[in-house]
């Protein structure tokens, strides 16, 4: 169930900021008969009656989500319609994720957004330290999701500056739950499973203790890319590197099967050479398997104090697979070390014809290493090694031990906890690259046609498996919190009251390199073997909030925070809000605060690591596509080059200001209605150029060009093992220009009770960005992203979810329908000014609990089958559409059937 908490002193207001038709209470009575309870909200340190701060926060309930076939936190986000997602488990295909799922609230991005389980910070995926991995969160074991839309950093410290989502488990358990469920898409692969159980001992009120277990698994099989034909409505993940090869002495390349190219499965022409399409290699939906445990207990001590202890943990195991190893760097020599001819060098008897003019003397006073005068540069693709895959393993860790209770009228909580999260990541499919290249200086292997016995088992004989990369990070905390009340300063009928707190905590990261595995495929990786990032800082905080009525109807709250990093400084941030209730049916809200994000371990300890770009044209040598005299197209037009990556030691924090002004009316009955207006500003970005970006304006960004000593930029990893002969684009870390966004978050819900025809919720939530602009350099140019893919992607003008719940006693239904707007889609090379279509999905599904506490559900995910909307973007493996905000899966039948004892 999702609702939006106003938090009123003396009203329960809900508004439908997620799916709220799923709401069942009233939203501004509150009626004597229901106990008054002091609970503590996320976006506030003070515990209070609930609903009665002036922030808008969207809670999300469990249960219902669960009948409507969602079994995943990704998923779960992807229904809240302030979330612009920017990286989902899919991304791990070819980009080296480690599988990680982020959220990201208003699209300034995933590391702005602070993420929470039980109100304490989780650790960040160890992979880059930037946020914790959605994946790592218990699913079975969450009781509701607290969504603040409004930055608090206030409150919460650093990362705080889009949102915070809260997590929140069951308090307490007691008695046991089973549940198994299945989908199957109507279409082939990705088929998935999922079950989960619980069991709980102790009543906490009349034992005084409760201890329970939460265990979930699930496991979906992959999409893989015969599976869909999105990738057939263009070439999608064009290359260079083909089997049979190019090949290129100086300018044009050639390749036997040109000028047609359909010779061999998967090449289009491009001039007198091919390209391949690689696309139908590339997984859609990866194969992945996760376990969580949650274990929980609580203890009653003399004077109403508690005592809990909480242990989770989690693995993910993500497997995805891409084309076969390309290598971009081959060297074939037309006379063989005994001085015969090589037998498949282009031209020579018994070879393949050369289908360009080759010189016999090319290279003969500046010979590379192992090449002899007349030899070719050769690009393949090793096919007769079959597809790469890699293998991404995520285990997390956390321990909480905490204590809380009221002492001489302060509610306090304290806790001491310890996270962990650790990935490894493995590879299959690899080659040796000193192998491979030996291989074919020797003649062994063909790159132009079948493969003898010999060359077979040279291939064979290189394939290399093993680990790649590790990375750890750790966080040890301390906190502290205590709030309580004041006296009636100004006669409004309510106490003020007020909070006080302090954090202490340790941060530690590392990531490296599998030197002597990374060494042997560095040239099909791009990962630099002796790359070791590490870091770590000491954190101390402190926060107090204050919270007076000034009137019956005015409340007014002030916040501030000030927090200490060893690395790089201070910050503190204040908050100022206000609830104010006119009548009885109209409730206006407002805020403004600072914010900021502090550089994470990674970006300011990351190691400079040179690895692959996307497939772009160099603008000194092959501008627009075409080559200038003197530069081939085979290493300067629609390839991959290298980029420099690494850390910053001098990076300044990020820095926010934030507002919001909403208002809530509900003066017909049944009815609620929302506006709540908000803007960010962000300062001093901290990140990476967008490769995009600095591809396309080769002038205005010509400093961040390194040329190898030919002029050019470098297309094989091997080739940047000696620095001074790599030619690569500086895109590592820095604080580039600031960020603008503003929009409004809308949402309507109603309710219809009969009593012949069951109770209706019809409910609709929406948000709508009105600006969004950022810059690529303090005081550069303002480049608008709302509605255009811009840098990394688009930024939605509308993203709707509307529903409709019916339930007549042990019978349940719903519809939601979700939507997101279209956009001007990234510049390509197939067709300009091209729109992607804006994307509706609809899910429906039919449940029956039986009161002895059995019950089934039976659904449908994307009922009317949607595909993708065409996208031409290349900033993820998968072509012909994008899935950072679109599903390949598609029409999905789903049960789930429980029994609670």
């Amino acid at each position: 169930m999702i609702k939006e908490t106003t938090l009123s002193h003396s009203i329960r207001l809900i508004c439908a900021a997620g799916l709220a038709g799923m709401i069942a209470a009233p939203a501004f009575a509150q009626t004597t008969e229901q106990p008054i309870q002091r609970v503590q909200i996320t976006g506030s340190a003070i515990k209070r009656i609930d609903a009665e701060t002036a922030v808008p926060i969207t809670v999300v309930k469990m249960d219902q989500l669960k009948a409507e076939g969602i079994t995943t936190v990704e998923q779960v986000l992807s229904t809240v319609a302030a979330m612009q997602a920017t990286q989902g488990t899919s991304q791990v295909v070819g980009l080296g994720t480690g599988g990680a799922s982020f959220a990201d609230m208003r699209g300034i991005g995933e590391n702005k957004t602070l993420v929470l389980l039980n109100g304490r910070r989780l650790a960040n995926n160890a992979f880059d330290s930037s946020a914790p991995d959605l994946n790592m969160i218990p699913f079975a074991a969450i009781e509701r999701v607290e969504v603040l839309r409004d930055g608090a950093s206030s409150l919460y410290g650093s990362d705080a500056v889009g949102g915070v989502i809260n997590f929140i488990t069951k308090k307490d358990f007691t008695g046991g739950i089973v549940s198994v469920g299945g989908d199957s898409p109507h279409h082939q692969g990705g088929q998935s499973l999922n079950s989960n159980i619980g069991l709980g001992f102790g009543d906490l009120d009349t034992d005084g203790w409760n201890f329970f277990a939460m265990g979930d698994f699930q496991k979906q099989r992959a999409i893989g890319g015969l599976d869909r034909d999105f990738n057939t409505r263009y070439p999608g993940g064009l290359s260079g590197s083909t089997s049979p090869a190019n090949y290129y002495q100086e300018g044009d390349a050639g390749n036997p099967a040109a000028p047609n190219c359909t010779s061999a499965p998967n090449l289009v022409p491009n001039g007198t050479s091919c390209r391949m399409t690689t696309s139908s290699f590339v997984d859609y939906v990866p194969r992945s398997e996760r376990a969580t445990g949650l274990f929980k207990g609580t203890l009653k001590l003399p004077n109403n104090h508690e005592l809990g202890l909480e242990y989770l943990i989690s693995r993910s195991k993500v497997e995805s697979a891409i084309a076969p190893v390309p290598y971009g760097g081959l060297i074939m020599n037309r006379t063989l070390a005994n001085g015969s001819l090589n037998p498949y060098y282009p031209g020579n008897p018994g070879a393949v014809a050369s289908n360009i003019e080759l010189d016999p003397n090319f290279g003969a006073s500046d010979l590379p290493d192992g090449a002899r005068p007349g030899y070719i540069n050769v690009m393949w693709r090793n096919l007769p090694g079959g597809s790469r895959a890699d293998e991404n393993i995520n285990r997390q860790q956390r321990f909480v031990a905490s204590l809380s209770g009221n002492v001489a009228g302060w509610d306090y909580q304290t806790a001491l906890s310890y996270n962990e999260n650790k990935v490894q990541v493995n590879l299959n499919g690899y080659s040796n690259g000193d192998i491979i290249t030996q291989g074919v200086l020797d003649g062994v292997i063909n790159p132009f046609g079948e493969q003898t016995a010999a060359g077979m088992d040279l291939i064979l004989g290189a394939a290399l498996n093993g680990n790649i990369q590790n990375a750890k990070g750790t966080t040890k905390t301390l906190d502290f919190n205590a709030s309580r009340e004041l006296a009636d300063w100004f006669g409004a009928g309510r106490p003020a009251a007020l909070a006080i707190g302090g954090v202490a905590s340790r941060e530690h990261f590392v990531q490296a390199s599998n030197t002597e595995y990374a060494e042997k495929v560095v040239a099909s990786t791009g990962i630099d073997p002796t790359a070791h990032n590490e870091g770590s800082r000491n954190v101390y905080a402190a926060y107090t909030e204050l919270n007076v009525p000034l009137l019956k109807t005015l409340d007014v709250t002030a916040a501030v925070r000030y927090d200490k990093y060893s690395d790089f400084g201070n910050s503190t941030n204040p908050k100022f809000s206000f609830r104010w209730q006119p009548a009885q049916q109209v409730l206006v809200r407002g805020s403004y605060s600072t914010g900021f994000r502090a550089p994470s371990l990674y970006e300011i300890n990351a190691s400079q690591t040179y690895t692959n770009t996307s497939t772009q044209n160099d603008p000194v040598n092959c501008p627009n596509g075409t080559p200038i005299p003197g530069k081939g197209s085979a290493t300067n037009c629609r390839v991959q080059f290298q980029k420099l990556l690494g850390g910053n030691q001098n990076l300044d924090p990020e820095e926010s200001k934030n507002a919001t002004l909403g208002i809530v009316y509900e003066g017909v009955q049944n009815l609620t209605l929302s506006a709540d207006l908000w803007a960010i500003k962000l300062e001093h970005q901290i990140d990476s150029l967008s490769e995009d970006d600095v591809f396309a304006d080769g002038v205005k960004y010509a400093a961040l060009y390194n040329r190898n000593p030919a002029g050019n930029l470098s297309i094989d990893g091997s080739q940047c093992v000696t620095p001074t002969n790599c030619g690569y684009v500086d895109l590592r870390t820095q604080n580039l220009g600031n960020i603008k966004t503003h929009g409004v978050d809308l949402a309507a819900q109603y309710r219809l009770r009969t009593n012949a025809f069951g109770t209706y919720n019809f409910a609709l939530n929406s948000t709508w960005v009105h600006g969004y602009k950022y810059q690529t350099s303090q005081g550069g140019e303002w480049i608008d992203r709302l509605g255009a893919y811009r840098g990394i992607g688009p930024v939605f003008r509308w993203q709707n979810t509307a529903n409709v719940r019916w339930n007549l006693r042990q019978l349940g239904a719903g519809l939601t329908a979700n939507y997101k707007s279209g956009y001007l889609d990234a510049d390509n090379a197939f067709e300009e000014n091209h729109r992607v279509a804006s994307y509706t999905t609809i899910d429906g599904y039919l449940s029956w609990t039986q009161p002895k506490g059995y019950a089934v559900t039976f659904g449908v995910r994307n009922m009317f089958d949607r595909e993708p909307p065409l996208s031409y973007q290349e900033d993820t493996f998968q072509a012909g559409y994008d899935p950072r905000f679109a599903s390949a899966i598609g029409r999905t039948f789903y049960v789930r059937a429980s029994y609670s004892f």
